[in-house]
């Protein structure tokens, strides 16, 4: 346990931004699974539209930190790939 207040309070803090993390990337893997169930079921209005709540869910992801801008660049690329091969 943090002997100084300051710590406590930095303790507190990244718990709340590791819970946070935690849940955002719970959501982009939760959006990724059904957009390949999509892709993998050759349903391309269904895969569309999990694309479209992926790419979302990236973005958000990538303004507040969680991932960098970058990576969410490359997964919805890779993605968009996979859509065209539907």
């Amino acid at each position: 346990m943090p002997i100084l207040k300051s710590a406590a309070k930095r303790m507190r803090t990244s718990e709340l931004k590791r819970q946070k993390n935690v849940a955002a990337t719970t959501r982009i893997k939760t959006a990724r699974a059904r957009l390949f169930a999509a892709v993998a079921a050759k349903n391309r209005e269904a895969a569309q539209k999990a694309f479209r709540e992926y790419c979302s869910i990236l973005d958000k992801a990538a303004k507040v930190g969680v991932i960098t801008k970058n990576t969410a660049v490359r997964r919805k690329g890779r993605a968009a790939n996979q859509i065209r091969a539907v």
